[in-house]
């Protein structure tokens, strides 16, 4: 699909007048466990000309588009970006270090890189995949569950885990989190990363409970060691030259 998906990269900037500066794969195909019929989730940062950010008007600062081929396409401006940035946003720093790259702009990846690094808070994305993952282990408090609610659950649980003992930006690679996990789960779990790419999104599969419980129990760990840990280090005078340098 990547050519389809370069096509439409280039019909959104002739079409809206601006310039992608990266373009990613986000979702299940991001994150390693994909179903055979998982759409294509792209995600981009754009920039304008320069003048554009000279108004005094408030403008639309997201590009959204859903193609017949399963594209589900979502970027974001550049001064959004930053202001998401600041904020620490969880979704902004996964597109960011996303494995599946369809287009980059070097410039911009080597300066925005430090701020993301810089602007990461622990505490913030800690909080954001603990309320992810509650939310997603009650969708799974059934004796059939969504396979995808199971890896959603177990995507932000263990992400949240990483964060609380290891205090850097997570991994976007599902595969990379397994690190955290012992021999016997890991080995269920890489069980079920197998079934899924055999299976559609709307299957149901038998809960495991035992695997339920030790989600439940990590979620619990989870939330008391994020009471510990710490903020981000943005330098706002510094994200603003580098604004104005990835504009020239």
């Amino acid at each position: 699909m990547t050519p389809t998906i370069l096509k439409k990269i280039r019909e959104i900037e002739a079409e809206k007048g601006v310039e992608v500066l990266l373009a990613v794969e986000s979702g299940s195909r991001a994150w390693g466990f994909a179903s055979p019929d998982s759409d294509y989730d792209i995600r981009f940062i754009y920039k304008h000309e320069k003048d554009w950010y000279l108004s005094p008007w408030d403008k639309d600062e997201t590009i959204e588009f859903m193609t017949e081929d399963d594209l589900d396409g979502s970027g974001w401006d550049l001064r959004k970006t930053f202001h998401l940035l600041l904020k620490s946003n969880a979704a902004l720093l996964s597109w960011f270090y996303s494995p599946i790259v369809y287009k980059e702009n070097k410039r911009f990846v080597d300066l925005f890189s430090p701020l993301a690094d810089a602007c990461f808070s622990p505490i913030a994305i800690s909080y954001h995949y603990l309320s992810m993952s509650k939310k997603y282990l009650e969708a799974c408090r059934n004796d059939k569950v969504k396979l995808k609610s199971y890896f959603y659950c177990l995507r932000t649980t263990l992400t949240g885990k990483w964060i609380t003992e290891k205090g850097t930006v997570p991994p976007v690679l599902f595969s990379d989190l397994l690190v955290l996990v012992d021999g016997y789960t890991k080995r269920k779990i890489e069980d079920l990363v197998a079934l899924k790419a055999t299976k559609g999104e709307a299957y149901d599969h038998p809960n495991d409970w035992e695997l339920f419980g030790f989600l439940e129990n990590m979620i619990a760990e989870n939330e008391e060691r994020s009471k510990s840990l710490i903020g981000g280090k943005a330098d706002k005078s510094e994200m603003e030259r580098v604004f104005r340098k990835i504009l020239d």
